[in-house]
């Protein structure tokens, strides 16, 4: 069965470009490619052959710089750079068991089947390789979404996609499971920027090629009166005292290894030496009775 198509593709490709030759805005991207980094660097292993994969910068491979052998990039774009693959994050070229590390930042939630590229990054990892990645999170730009429905409704009667369906973090935990992957781990950071009018937000996320790239995205441009109407019920709900709004974005980081006979695994039902009851000076209540009153 096909997955379904969510995002354009081609479009998100084209507007990357874009952001490229406006000026991107890369706080973000830094922030990730810097926390990727300490987070690597409390894996007390060498990682002799990795590949970044689909990060829309050069930021990550800049911050691992030193701390692995060789990292390829693999993008779309990537023809003409050294160390790098034209390669889409949907269909990835390495054969299996050939990665010691995989890693990714703000990429893989513009993947249209998350879980299939989730499953062909855990097969090119060797066993006991690492996939760590960042993806924006499903509470990302929650004004933005609020300030657009509200004011489509109110203006136009109804309310088109415009900001894009991010997963949750127990959504995507699921799916490390799902792909095999041993040990794996999601945790989110919040991160809150202000601006000085939800313009200044709109513009830095066309810099960031991070425009609406969904593929039922409304394809008649944003009436006057509806963006007008938008500004004004950003800066009510969601400005501070000084006159600034707010915009959160929320990182979800994920990791798993690729499984390998040396690592920890979950004891099984049964094999328990001692009652949890004992440990914690209670009286163990058997299944069906009811706990005294």
């Amino acid at each position: 069965m096909p997955h379904p198509v969510i995002f354009d593709r081609t479009l998100l490709r084209a507007r990357r470009a874009r952001a490229a030759v406006l000026g991107p805005a890369t706080f973000l991207i830094d922030r990730v490619a810097d926390d990727m980094a300490g987070r690597l660097a409390a894996v007390l292993r060498p990682f002799d052959i990795a590949v970044d994969i689909g990060t829309p910068t050069d930021a990550v491979r800049r911050a691992l710089a030193g701390r692995v052998g060789t990292i390829v990039a693999a993008d779309p774009g990537a023809p003409g750079r050294d160390l790098a693959v034209a390669a889409d994050e949907e269909a990835l070229p390495f054969r299996d068991g050939s990665l010691d590390l995989a890693v990714s930042a703000l990429a893989l939630q513009f993947v249209n089947d998350l879980p299939g590229t989730l499953v062909q990054i855990r097969r090119a990892l060797k066993p006991d390789g690492l996939f760590l990645a960042a993806l924006i999170g499903g509470e990302s730009l929650v004004e933005l979404r609020q300030a657009f429905a509200e004011a489509e409704s109110e203006i136009e009667g109804g309310v088109s996609p415009r900001v894009a369906p991010f997963a949750d973090l127990r959504d995507l935990g699921a799916l490390l499971q799902r792909a095999g992957f041993a040990l794996p781990v999601t945790d989110i950071d919040r991160v809150t920027v202000r601006y000085a009018t939800p313009l200044a937000l709109m513009h830095d996320l066309r810099r960031m090629g991070a425009a609406n790239a969904l593929a039922e995205r409304r394809r008649t441009p944003l009436r006057r009166a509806t963006l007008q109407r938008l500004l004004e019920i950003y800066a009510e709900r969601f400005a501070d005292a000084d006159g600034r709004i707010r915009a959160t974005f929320e990182i979800v980081w994920l990791s798993g290894w690729a499984p390998h006979e040396s690592q920890q695994k979950p004891l099984a039902p049964g094999s328990a030496k001692a009652r949890l009851a004992d440990a914690l000076g209670t009286t163990e209540i058997s299944t069906g009775e009811k706990a005294g009153g």
